[in-house]
């Protein structure tokens, strides 16, 4: 029997259609409140979903902070990973590292990093400092970034913190390190001012559609999400980045009782929006029953597991926890419950030991 199915969703505004916040069942009014997000992560938990993605970006379009949501969140849920983007570009890694080992403390140990680039010239605009950098020097900006972080996360040992009120020792210095991270895009010193995360190191994850992104997921993330057309592309993917624990496809899917009807209901969003809709990654219109079909068909190629992009919220989502977990339970296929209590422990990862811990020598 195959490995039981990872699933994660990824939240976006209304749905992943852009016309998805003029159905009846969205609450376009409610999408700058913390109550709508905590409604839609909380339901993804009553699923057992490995995790959610929380979508940002420099871009135009008005959103809320994907980390500040994932952070007011947290309190509210209990299980569910939290994977909040953050774009590398443009930004610091020490604000970004101080960020994310806060999410991983407020969420007890369930956050994880969705890397993000930004290669549009309207957002470097934004910030004045620079232009945007052909496309390798992008993704080697973004390893050195994502490297800087990690050692940030490890500069502080786990034991740093002494809390010892009789003696006044809050910290033990010591054990905390200097990073001195001395590249071409980034000079960190550290140490970080926030103690290591809970989980040691967060999972990073990062989505990939082509060779050097490919390349860059293998070398800085846990886990790649790809957009393979059908079975025998994914097939061809996975083999680029096998050295990696966890490969996830993306699918956008409207979910009906039937096929028609899901059809129909993407249909309507298109007349709405004035044309078609189209994504990087494939789009699915069925039944959660077909698309648990396609989900294991798929992974036979060797996915790990799939995130989910709803095309309208909740509607999409409730399908999600409500007709397809279902569906794959009885298949065998997906959990029952939550078997872990932190974001590694579900993705099946261990708890990485401190690379600047000094074991003390053998007497």
């Amino acid at each position: 029997m195959a490995q039981p199915l990872h699933l994660a969703v990824a939240l976006d505004g209304a749905g992943w259609h852009p016309a998805a916040w003029r159905t009846a069942e969205a609450r376009p009014a409610e999408l700058f409140t913390a109550g709508y997000w905590a409604d839609l992560v909380r339901e993804a938990e009553s699923g057992t979903l490995d995790f959610v993605t929380i979508e940002d970006s420099f871009g135009r379009e008005a959103r809320l902070d994907a980390v500040l949501i994932a952070a007011r969140v947290a309190p509210l849920t209990s299980r569910i990973g939290l994977v909040p983007t953050a774009t590398v570009t443009h930004t610091e890694p020490f604000h970004i590292s101080k960020a994310l080992a806060t999410l991983d403390y407020v969420s007890t140990g369930r956050a994880g990093w969705r890397v993000q680039l930004s290669a549009r010239p309207e957002e470097a605009a934004h910030f004045g400092r620079r232009a945007v950098p052909g496309i390798q020097e992008h993704f080697d900006e973004a390893a050195d970034f994502v490297e800087v972080v990690r050692r940030l996360w490890d500069s502080w040992e786990d034991d740093a913190e002494i809390r010892d009120a009789a003696t006044g020792r809050f910290i033990d210095r010591e054990k905390l390190h200097y990073i001195d991270f001395d590249g071409k895009y980034f000079s960190v010193k550290g140490p970080s001012i926030t103690p290591r995360p809970p989980q040691g190191q967060p999972p990073v994850t990062a989505l990939a559609h082509a060779d050097i992104p490919y390349a860059f997921a293998t070398g800085s993330a846990d886990l790649v999400y790809v957009t393979p057309a059908g079975v025998d592309d994914a097939r061809q993917i996975v083999a680029k980045v096998s050295s990696l624990p966890h490969v996830f496809a993306d699918l956008v899917v409207f979910l009906e009782d039937s096929e028609q009807a899901a059809r129909d209901a993407k249909a309507r969003l298109d007349e709405l929006a004035g044309s078609p809709y189209t994504s990087d990654a494939s789009i699915f219109t069925g039944t959660p029953s077909q698309l648990a079909d396609l989900l294991l068909t798929w992974q036979e190629a060797g996915l790990t597991g799939f995130r989910l992009r709803p095309g309208r919220l909740p509607a999409d989502l409730e399908a999600i926890t409500r007709g397809l977990v279902p569906e794959l339970r009885q298949r065998g296929a997906f959990r029952k419950e939550y078997e872990a209590s932190t974001l590694r422990g579900l993705l099946g990862l261990t708890r990485p030991a401190n690379r600047y811990r000094q074991e003390a020598p053998v007497a």
